[in-house]
């Protein structure tokens, strides 16, 4: 359990730092290009971990094909749905609405975990899921603290890319999590997870002249920022993947969404954000690390 904790923490890092990138990302280069940029690092980078892992163990690669299917769904639904939408959300909203956001998936992972993967938390673990999620919502800034005021427009869109990114983010995860338990490959499952969101991303996209213009005008920054996302999702993807293998399913989806333990802390004293730094968010932060520190405890 304390080492799930510790891989879910790990997650939340890479999740977390591709919210901050992903500020900059977008006022460089528009999401249309940039998504394609951070699923092709999604497939590069864990591929080439795949790769080494293969190349260094003494087992041959045993393919499972419900597994296989499994981790493509999950990507269709997390990777595809999820990550697409919370770029809008990050857009429309600002990075600490975003995050907020992010960090409701919880509520549909615990609902999915119960429906797909059979699990049951006691009232001692649903109490701790209270606690976090309370605190989750008391570091939301307040209309006008902190972040500017939005456009009635840029709200409801903003809204609508926040709760379908949740939807994804806490369904795909539950995918996710049964899909390891049913093939043990993290690596090769985060690639085919990643491939089944290509698939599904080449499909939908109509204006590809528009998107080799976005790619024509963006600067080496603008890529690099992108790829920096990818990295991270992926960190991210193969942390969680490893938690879920030693802890259930939907308690590491919370802790890997407890993302603005990082985003206001680096908002306040590396952005400068200082409103942030408030009462009520401290008092937020401090509900969710007393809620985490007891579940590692358990």
């Amino acid at each position: 359990q304390g080492m799930g904790i510790a891989l879910a923490l790990a997650a939340m890092l890479g999740f977390a730092s591709n919210i901050l990138l992903t500020r900059y990302a977008v006022a460089r280069m528009p999401v249309e290009a940039g998504f394609l940029v951070v699923l092709a690092l999604n497939i590069v980078f864990p591929g080439v971990l795949a790769g080494i892992e293969l190349a260094a163990r003494p087992a041959e690669l045993a393919l499972n094909w419900k597994g296989v299917g499994l981790f493509a769904v999950s990507g269709v639904i997390g990777t595809f749905m999820g990550r697409r939408f919370l770029f809008d959300a990050v857009r429309l909203l600002g990075p600490s609405r975003a995050s907020v956001f992010h960090s409701s998936a919880p509520a549909f992972a615990l609902l999915g975990a119960w429906l797909l993967a059979g699990e049951r938390l006691g009232a001692y673990e649903l109490i701790l899921c209270g606690v976090v999620w309370i605190g989750l919502w008391f570091t939301q800034p307040r209309a006008g603290t902190g972040s500017a005021q939005l456009a009635p427009d840029a709200w409801r869109k903003g809204m609508i890319a926040g709760l379908l990114a949740v939807a994804g983010f806490g369904f795909g995860n539950v995918v996710r999590g049964v899909a390891i338990r049913e093939w043990s490959e993290v690596f090769l499952g985060t690639v085919i997870a990643t491939l089944g969101a290509v698939v599904l991303q080449v499909a939908v996209t109509r204006d590809w002249k528009k998107i080799a213009a976005q790619f024509r005008a963006a600067d080496r920054t603008a890529i690099a920022l992108y790829a920096g996302c990818g990295v991270a999702t992926s960190l991210g993807s193969i942390f969680i993947t490893l938690a879920m293998t030693r802890m259930e399913i939907g308690l590491a989806v919370l802790v890997v969404h407890t993302t603005p333990l990082v985003i206001f802390p680096v908002s306040v004293f590396v952005l400068g954000s200082r409103d942030e730094l408030v009462p009520r968010t401290l008092f937020g932060a401090f509900l969710v690390l007393c809620g985490i520190t007891l579940l590692a405890i358990r």
